[in-house]
């Protein structure tokens, strides 16, 4: 064995055994398992309490972090009367409290909400609870808004995330373009560029990232808050993006490593030395491309929701399969302009060919999970993206199969007869399909950030699909109905129909809501799950959930406030089976 291969097989296990370690601390992060929608508030939302409670608590379906003001409350004149920071009580993650000041007056207190989700996505609502009887209430619109991320650090932490992903893409598909097909570009000075420029851009992408975080979640801009209050408002550095992304440092680490050996091993050709050391790179390539697959992975939609066993690893292989097929497609157009031999090209195509068939399996598992209904694949705006995506794929496999048979004329000889045609041909195909690839990825970035669409659609706020009947006008002390036709896409009794919401109105600018489903023959609809939603877009109030109560087979109550007055969105969530699932909404008119 020579001298060679013996520091190669060392730096193999030392880089197997800092995976190792990164992987230890990722599962040590844990995953969440529902998604992270408000379960229960108290007081409890709409409540009348007879005597001034001595704090608000909010519990969550899974932990939460807290931005700055992530929990305020506002008397009926709508000063704040929360006391001190919000925390979790017992240390438990998905429990918010806030103390209240003493000497509450009688009547009517609203509670705005903002907390960031374990999938990293930042969460907000409204309610309101009552001391003693309930009164009329002036909380201010921009009260209820909340704490807004700068529009610089959103900018630069969403171009951060988008080039993450693409260097991410380039490094990994560079490396199996390498050790698959083409083991000699690693000594090829374009080829090298591209493995600096992924992990360089990646290093990069993701020091900025984790300077970016703390602003992000809190609201806050670049420069420092020259608010003596809120400098001293705590910045949560133990939530599990930030292992994630500092795992993903110490594997770029040893990535670095892992490319100088790449580059002195496999640069030398031909040797029986330069054999074993491409199979043991490619083991070690293999395991640290997962590695940090999994950064991502532990921090998006899969770490959340049903079935995250299964997700977990879906997303891992379908990032993988992205940018084995991405990252290769730059090497490959680079390779075709320093002679890569019509081999290495045949060997990309059968990879390319893999990639797409993994990536539609996973996608459509990952499009059913995320999306829930044919709904919200048209009514969200994460299922608009998601029709974008296919869309992009779709081109990339058409240039794909236009690669392919220009490759065929380089097997037979063409590129000798045509004067070097084809290969041009190629390249040009090849450069379409790159072209392309930035799309998907740009996408693929938007996508992570946004909420999934069954997430969306059980929000009820997010795009919910509209229906053809004019608004209706709640006037004061006047009853409003509202008929919502509803279509989960099932093919039960129950899967369409029409809901009735009927709002009748109640003490203080209260509402009693009553909400009845029928099928489309007539009968009771009888669902699972039904959920309502208000929402006032014109000054970014809700949404506001009411608790229903079940009267009885297709019928349900329940109270909501609707203060100010304005255009409301009423969003009906129809749940008819296991996987379908629609929001429809209708507008309505509150009066002053």
């Amino acid at each position: 064995m020579t001298t060679g291969s013996v520091r190669v097989r060392r730096a193999v296990g030392a880089l197997v055994a800092v995976l190792a370690a990164v992987l230890g601390v990722l599962g040590g992060a844990g995953t969440a398992s529902a998604h992270a929608a408000l379960v229960s508030t108290g007081p409890a939302q709409e409540s009348v309490v007879p005597r001034p409670p001595s704090a608000v608590t909010l519990t969550f379906g899974e932990g939460v972090t807290l931005p700055a003001d992530s929990l305020r409350v506002f008397d009926p004149a709508g000063g704040r009367v929360d006391a001190g920071a919000p925390g979790h009580p017992g240390g438990r993650a998905d429990t918010v409290r806030v103390a209240l000041r003493g000497g509450l007056a009688d009547g009517t207190y609203t509670v705005a909400w903002r907390v960031v989700s374990e999938d990293s996505h930042p969460l907000g609502g409204a309610f309101t609870f009552s001391v003693g009887a309930p009164s009329a209430g002036s909380v201010p619109a921009a009260a209820l808004r909340g704490p807004r991320t700068d529009g610089l650090v959103a900018f630069l932490y969403g171009t951060g995330r988008a080039v993450a992903y693409a260097a991410f893409a380039l490094l990994a598909g560079a490396v199996a373009f390498v050790l698959v097909c083409w083991p000699a570009g690693a000594s090829v000075p374009q080829v090298q560029r591209l493995l600096a420029a992924g992990w360089i851009g990646l290093l990069g992408s993701t020091v900025v990232l984790m300077m970016l975080r703390g602003p992000y979640e809190q609201g806050g801009g670049i420069a420092p808050s020259a608010d003596p209050a809120s400098a001293h408002v705590h910045v949560p550095v133990d939530e599990r993006i930030y292992l994630a992304l500092a795992a993903r440092l110490l594997l770029l680490a040893a990535g670095g490593v892992f490319l100088v050996l790449l580059v002195g091993q496999l640069g030398r050709p031909g040797t029986e030395a330069a054999g074993r050391s491409r199979s043991r790179l490619g083991t070690a390539g293999l395991a640290l491309a997962v590695g940090l697959s999994a950064t991502w992975v532990v921090t998006d939609h899969s770490s959340e929701g049903a079935q995250v066993w299964l997700a977990l690893p879906v997303t891992a292989l379908h990032l993988l399969a992205m940018a084995a097929w991405l990252g290769g497609l730059a090497t490959l157009a680079a390779g075709l302009r320093q002679g890569i031999v019509p081999a290495a090209v045949e060997r990309f195509s059968r990879v390319a060919l893999v990639s797409v068939t993994v990536l539609v399996l996973t996608g459509l598992y990952r499009s059913w999970r995320e999306v829930g209904s044919w709904g919200a694949l048209s009514g969200t705006g994460y299922g608009r993206l998601l029709l974008v995506k296919i869309g992009c794929v779709a081109l990339m496999v058409a240039a794909a199969w236009v690669s392919r048979s220009r490759l065929a004329r380089l097997r037979t000889g063409a590129e000798a007869r045509e004067g070097g045609s084809a290969r041009a041909g190629l390249r040009r195909s090849v450069l379409a399909e790159s072209a392309v690839a930035v799309v998907v990825l740009a996408v693929t970035t938007v996508l992570t950030s946004s909420p999934p669409g069954r997430t969306a659609s059980a929000a009820g706020g997010s795009a919910p699909r509209s229906t053809a009947a004019p608004a209706a006008d709640a006037a004061p002390g006047r009853t409003a109905t509202l008929r919502i036709p509803f279509d989960t896409g099932g093919r039960t009794a129950n899967a369409r129909g029409t809901a009735t919401v009927v709002l009748v109105p109640a003490a203080a600018g209260g509402w009693t809501v009553r909400l009845r489903l029928a099928e489309a023959g007539g009968g009771p609809a009888d669902e699972p799950e039904v959920r309502l939603a208000f929402t006032l877009p014109a000054r970014d109030l809700g949404p506001l959930r009411p608790a229903l109560r079940r009267d009885g087979a297709g019928r349900w109550s329940g109270a909501v406030r609707l203060a100010p007055a304005g255009d409301w969105t009423v969003a009906v969530t129809v749940r008819s089976s296991d996987i379908d699932e629609a929001t429809s909404a209708r507008q309505l008119t509150v009066g002053g």
